[in-house]
């Protein structure tokens, strides 16, 4: 498509179509409803703008565009005070959120506590780390989708995740409780 688009500009819509809403549902849970249709936006656009430069021989172009939406959200948060800022919004999803059955039973109180500790110590990752936690747990990439997308080893990108589950697993062990799986592939096993 990418190849078609060189002679065809509207041809490079399939890939907008192809890949959109899940681009769209990353960038969103990083930055919120509010900037995540510009970010995604500004994502296509470039993406546009440099297809004349995209490595043809790839099959697919989920991880390039994965790749420039992960540098347009690291981009948005180099501030901290935006960073803070989405955490504070995400535990208020958490909070305003509907309360299932299951929810009513526990501790309110701890449960508020305990999503406070995660999303704090999801915010203190390096932002290597936690970029390539966020395209694992949330978007189902393989090991080598994220090095592609970030321009790094797969070995790299194994080492950030085996890390980033140490620092849970701490965290975890601290807490005492079993942490619910971030990751869509719930047991599924490392994809690479």
């Amino acid at each position: 498509m990418i190849r078609a688009s060189l002679s065809d500009p509207e041809a490079f819509a399939a890939i907008y179509d192809r890949h959109a809403a899940g681009l769209l549902g990353y960038i969103v849970r990083r930055v919120g409803f509010s900037e995540g249709e510009a970010v995604l936006g500004e994502l296509y656009r470039i993406a546009f703008e440099s297809r004349s430069r995209y490595d043809l021989n790839r099959t697919d172009a989920r991880p390039w565009l994965y790749g420039i939406a992960a540098k347009l959200v690291m981009k948005h948060y180099r501030s901290v005070g935006r960073r803070r800022a989405a955490l504070e919004r995400l535990a208020q999803r958490r909070e305003n959120a509907p309360v299932q059955f299951e929810e009513r039973v526990v501790d309110e109180s701890a449960t508020a506590q305990l999503w406070s500790r995660v999303t704090g110590a999801i915010d203190d990752l390096p932002e290597g780390d936690r970029e390539v936690l966020l395209l694992y747990a949330w978007q189902g990439l393989s090991y080598a989708e994220i090095a592609e997308a970030l321009g790094l080893p797969v070995g790299t990108v194994r080492s950030r995740l085996n890390r980033v589950r140490n620092t849970l697993r701490e965290l975890r062990d601290s807490i005492g409780e079993e942490p619910d799986d971030l990751s869509p592939r719930a047991k599924g096993g490392a994809v690479g």
